[in-house]
């Protein structure tokens, strides 16, 4: 990039089922607060980016999404770029807004994330995962993936219905793959999922705040072979917002919080061999990320990964070289990615405990971030905290996610 971005103002909604709030409201409230946060007004936006993926299916709202939704936030007449990729969204739309204002378009970017899930008709809330992968080949994909490491799979748990989310099939099948290659343990996967519950009681914002332990976590209703509830995201409603700035319209702000955007990298997903781990599409990406912001793994204070499911987390932490390839499973045993650990991962609870309004994810990952590196987390702090990192995976394609993004964040100056 030939200039520099800042995340000036962040806001967010509380993450949960919200029946009586619709989309446009959730997403009027997290505007609100962002701009509040930035010192900021409605009239300073010049472009916005506007992430979500289910209200098509959901409400039949298809098209134009952003433009309808943020005119309750007094947002209208400027640019709304609509942003699609999946549980990737807001953070896609935030690498969107980072290089409009690191090249010089604009001074003021607004990143926008939100979702309206939880609905009475649950085929709609199906069909909202349904079209994250390859819709023309999805028998033989679900085949493929889900089938994976069978064997493994205990006797007590061979009669289990199939899961009602397709991709919690899917993560149990990459899950097992795992077990096998590099002997990662169901205590192993329970305790990265132990350790952000615990997180979360810490988040106010969390849609759940309810300490489990290990016997508890390994002991709920099972899901898909090696994954119980406790390890997996739910289905959520909520919102996210982002004011990105350039360094002239910080001046005129008059911010001093605000966190530097290093690096921001999307990439897509390859076919490739499941076992092919140095090719998975989140490390490459974050091999680009730590490049371009010119860090490498060991100089990251706090990480928020995409934990779908608690395995998801054990192998984000190997593609983000916190640990080597099959560590990643000792790595969460060993505490070393708890609040006080080594390299803390997902403070704000991650997916399983915060929730996943998907399109809203991505930027609720950047929310926890900057929280942490202005030291404003409260008790759940990272003492310190200077450099993050975030990894938002969305979709699926082939045996890896269809797209990622891995951001690099720099905190204020101390």
């Amino acid at each position: 990039m030939t200039g520099r971005a800042y995340v000036a103002g962040v806001g967010m909604t509380p993450f949960g089922r919200h029946a009586d709030r619709t989309m446009r409201s959730l997403a009027a409230e997290a505007v609100a607060a962002a701009l509040t946060d930035a010192g900021a007004a409605a009239s300073d936006v010049e472009i916005v980016f506007f992430a979500n993926v289910g209200q098509g299916a959901i409400e039949g709202q298809h098209a134009v999404r952003g433009q309808i939704a943020l005119a309750a936030a007094g947002i209208e007449g400027v640019p709304v770029v609509n942003v699609e990729n999946a549980c990737a969204s807001s953070s896609t739309a935030l690498s969107l807004a980072y290089a409009q204002v690191a090249h010089g378009a604009v001074d003021v970017a607004l990143v926008v994330g939100a979702e309206k899930m939880c609905v009475p008709d649950r085929e709609r809330i199906a069909a909202v995962f349904d079209g994250c992968w390859d819709v023309a080949h999805a028998p033989e994909n679900s085949a493929s993936l889900s089938d994976v490491g069978r064997h493994l799979i205990p006797e007590t748990a061979q009669s289990l219905p199939k899961a009602q989310s397709v991709f919690m099939e899917i993560y149990a099948g990459i899950a097992r793959s795992h077990m096998e290659t590099f002997g990662t343990t169901v205590e192993q996967i329970a305790a990265a999922a132990s350790k952000n519950h615990g997180h979360s009681v810490g988040n106010p914002l969390s849609q759940f705040r309810q300490d489990f332990d290990l016997a508890e976590v390994l002991g709920g209703r099972p899901v898909a072979w090696p994954l119980t509830v406790p390890m997996c995201s739910p289905v959520s409603d909520g919102a996210a917002a982002l004011v990105v700035c350039s360094p002239r319209a910080l001046q005129r702000l008059g911010r001093n919080r605000a966190v530097r955007i290093l690096s921001s990298i999307v990439r897509s997903g390859r076919d490739r061999p499941l076992g092919d781990h140095r090719e998975h599409v989140s490390h490459l990406a974050a091999v680009a990320a730590y490049e371009q912001a010119g860090v490498e793994p060991k100089d990251i204070s706090v990480a928020e990964v995409h934990d779908a499911t608690s395995f998801a987390e054990i192998l984000q932490t190997e593609n983000l070289m916190f640990c080597g390839f099959g560590d990643g499973g000792p790595l969460a045993e060993s505490g070393a990615t708890r609040i006080g650990g080594r390299i803390p991962v997902n403070p704000s609870g991650g997916l399983v405990s915060k929730g996943h309004p998907i399109g809203a994810t991505g930027a609720a990952q950047i929310f926890e971030l900057v929280t942490q590196l202005r030291d404003e987390a409260g008790p759940r702090q990272v003492e310190g905290a200077r450099l993050a990192i975030a990894e938002n995976g969305g979709g699926f394609r082939s045996v890896e996610e269809a797209a990622v993004c891995i951001t690099v964040l720099e905190g204020p100056p101390s």
